[in-house]
């Protein structure tokens, strides 16, 4: 179908420089009336007339050579003219609602497209509104598609529009108004014979008529004025059809219903007539066929005489029996066409009150199944109700068996935390004998001597806090010190000093840190003093540590852990776990020389017979994300619990990050190949395959199971000692290539 390059500017016109006249092609299907509605929004203004053309395709047996005229019998004459009533009833219902004129136009012709594209010539129409075709009405009935073909065939001052579902598919624009008035616009402007909604004539278009030229040049069928008039129109046509017509529409789309008792009508005394007519004809089947004799016998042979032919209803009336016998024939066949239709909805009657009957059954039945139902659900919820009784009388009996449980447990647990607290002070007991005997080699320092070194515990001279008292900085005997005092309220704390005066007293070893002394009445530790702080404060440089460790300290550093934690576990006779090794507690002097400290929650660990240096201990102990996983779980403690610690450390040692989630972090980075982008930046020039060797060691170190993690003395120390010999030697050469020669 063709489309113009710009149709979206539609304009209402009542007029203008041609004619202004605006006709609508009708039918039975939906297009017709999406088209009617679209032309009465988009081109119709309020009282304009507005020509309705419908196209009677006669039947085969009718149309003879050469489209010749032949009169058709009657029977399909009053069909044809009722079916075509009932037509245009529908389209005059909402011309009334909208104040719009109608005139009805039926042609006949079996070639639609040369009718209609001849009439709008003869009729000179500027603009022709068409329904698309669809699979259903214009498209079932005829096989052509009629809206294309009138598009190619009309004549060219008159502008074509195709409406699909209310909206414009195509459109053809004039090129020239029109050449001539049209002979319609004499009958139009007769007011006297125009009302709105109503037709003002019916034109019969015959192709036996008389030729003449149209106005562009083509010869055409001149029309003829028919004797039938529609005015009569809305009583013939029964509703019925009208719903099958727009039923499937709904009213807010098409607004064309049915005519109301209220609007204007062509002739108030025909109109009062006809429904009188209608109501008389529902009293007798006598009754019926007199009153369609009557309509037989009456007819408008003028348009504009309506009330000449009701004048004359009464002598009409009397020569109903002087009337053809083929039209008294006509008239009963329509009588028993509309018996049987009046049966079929007296039978569709019944059956409906059948099907209400039928339904009104189910439903007492669904009801009586409801209460059924009901009735179930009723005693289902009382069986629920005794249920839950039950279930809270259970649940009453096993609360109070818990709460038994509850009291024998919490006996239970006084008692076992009684014999705790007796083993813990016959622990002290005896680490106070061992002390006041004088077996531990440590010396003793007075209260007064400590209290006038630290200038009685100034804050000034305090340099930190441990886990469990502050920690001072002062001289004692021309030495720098640093001094840990217990806090009072760590009654757990006590047995853990005691313990370090015991371990620490009784070794001495390069990378341990150094007990110096202690006041044990008052809970003072005196060790040597580190002075570059710890190796958490140098990694991520707090307490003013500005200075990047180097990767040759690391990598020493790193040694020097492995080399006391080693010392730890080869004590004799029993090895020792430190159980809380972090950065925290690996100090450094002056000279980055790292040292092992804070050994209070050591664990002496005895050796087994399978020589597995393991115990178990009731209650983990140490800093979390340095903990061995397994220890944790399992309270199984062993020399490998301290590996575990180790390869967090390492892990850190390189890449200057928080132990949570590192492992897994640099594990993810060495299969992607982003290794680099874990070490710490502020080391430009790390190692690559060193720093990945050592990156490595600390991922075994730091495995979950205890089975999976290597020996430190086999396999861990030998290579950080072979990392700290490259580390070495890169120093001394950076030391040699920066002396003077």
């Amino acid at each position: 179908m063709w489309h113009p390059k710009g149709h979206s500017t539609v304009s209402k016109k009542g007029g203008g420089g041609g004619n202004g006249l605006v006709a609508v092609a009708i039918d039975k299907d939906k297009g017709s009336q999406y088209a009617f509605r679209w032309a009465v929004e988009h081109l119709l203004s309020k009282s304009q007339t507005v020509v309705l053309i419908h196209v009677n395709k006669p039947s085969a047996g009718v149309n003879g050579a050469s489209n010749g005229h032949v009169s058709e019998p009657g029977t399909n004459k009053q069909m044809k003219d009722k079916l075509s009533r009932e037509l245009f009833l529908t389209f005059h219902c909402f011309c009334t609602r909208k104040d719009i004129r109608s005139l009805d136009i039926i042609l006949e012709g079996s070639d639609i497209v040369k009718a209609l594209t001849e009439y709008v010539s003869y009729a000179a129409i500027e603009k022709l509104v068409l329904g698309a075709p669809s699979r259903s009405g214009f498209m079932r009935k005829f096989r052509a598609d009629i809206p294309t073909c009138v598009l190619k065939t009309s004549p060219d001052f008159c502008t074509v529009y195709v409406v699909s579902k209310g909206k414009v598919s195509s459109v053809r624009n004039a090129v020239r108004s029109v050449p001539f008035a049209s002979p319609l616009l004499d009958q139009i402007k007769k007011p006297e014979s125009v009302s709105p909604g109503y037709s003002l004539s019916k034109i019969s278009l015959n192709s036996a008529t008389s030729q003449g030229k149209g106005a562009d040049g083509r010869s055409m069928t001149k029309p003829r004025t028919s004797t039938d008039s529609n005015a009569r129109s809305p009583i013939y046509g029964p509703r019925a059809s009208l719903q099958k017509m727009f039923g499937d529409l709904p009213e807010s789309d098409t607004d064309i219903s049915f005519v109301s008792s209220d609007r204007a009508s062509t002739d108030r005394s025909s109109s009062s007539f006809f429904d009188s007519f209608l109501d008389s004809r529902r009293l007798s089947n006598s009754t019926e066929q007199s009153l369609g004799s009557m309509r037989l016998g009456m007819r408008w042979p003028d348009r504009s005489s309506p009330r000449e032919s009701l004048s004359g209803y009464d002598s009409g009336r009397s020569s109903c029996s002087s009337q053809h016998p083929d039209e008294v024939e006509v008239e009963m066949r329509r009588l028993r066409q509309e018996l049987k239709q009046t049966m079929d909805l007296y039978g569709n009657a019944c059956r409906e009150a059948l099907t209400a009957k039928q339904q009104a059954m189910e439903l007492k039945q669904t009801q009586n199944q409801d209460r059924k139902k009901l009735e179930e659900v009723r005693q289902a919820e009382e069986a629920a109700t005794a249920a839950v009784e039950q279930e809270k009388a259970r649940c009453q009996a096993a609360i109070e068996a818990a709460l038994a449980a509850q009291k024998e447990a919490e006996l239970k647990g006084r008692t076992v935390a009684g014999g705790e607290i007796l083993r813990e002070t016959a622990e002290m007991k005896r680490m106070l004998e061992i002390l006041s005997q004088g077996n531990v080699k440590y010396r003793r320092y007075t209260i007064e001597e400590v209290e006038e070194a630290t200038n009685n515990f100034a804050l000034s001279r305090k340099i930190g806090e441990g886990g469990y008292g502050p920690v001072f900085k002062c001289n004692l005997d021309h030495t720098p010190v640093a001094v840990k005092v217990l806090r009072p309220d760590a009654a757990q704390g006590r047995l853990q000093f005691l313990q370090e005066i015991e371990v620490l007293s009784s070794m001495r070893h390069p990378n341990m840190v150094l007990l110096l002394g202690a006041c044990p009445e008052y809970g003072i530790l005196v060790y040597e003093y580190m002075g570059r702080g710890s190796l958490d404060d140098c990694l991520f440089r707090k307490e003013n540590h500005h200075q990047a460790l180097s990767w040759q300290h690391r990598f020493r550093i790193a040694a020097e852990i492995g080399t006391g934690l080693l010392f730890l576990h080869q004590r004799k006779p029993e090895p020792i776990v430190h159980r809380d090794l972090k950065p925290g507690n690996i100090l450094l002097d002056q000279n980055y020389v790292s040292k092992i400290s804070d050994v209070g929650l050591a664990k002496l660990v005895p050796q087994a017979a399978e020589n597995m240096t393991q115990c178990c201990v009731t209650s983990a102990a140490g800093t979390f994300c340095y903990i061995d996983p397994e220890y944790q779980q399992t309270g199984m403690l062993g020399v490998k619990s301290d590996l575990y610690s180790l390869g967090i450390i390492l892990l850190q040692l390189i890449t200057a990050r928080p132990p949570m989630g590192l492992a897994h972090y640099v594990e993810q980075a060495i299969e992607r190949g982003t290794f680099h982008e874990m070490l710490d930046p502020l080391v430009p020039d790390w190692p690559a395959e060193d720093t990945l060797s050592l990156a490595k060691l600390a991922l075994r170190c730091a495995e979950l199971r205890r089975r999976d993690r290597p020996d430190l003395g086999k396999d861990v120390l030998p290579d950080l000692c072979r990392l700290r010999e490259i580390a070495e030697e890169k120093m001394t050469g950076s030391f040699y290539a920066a002396s003077p020669m």
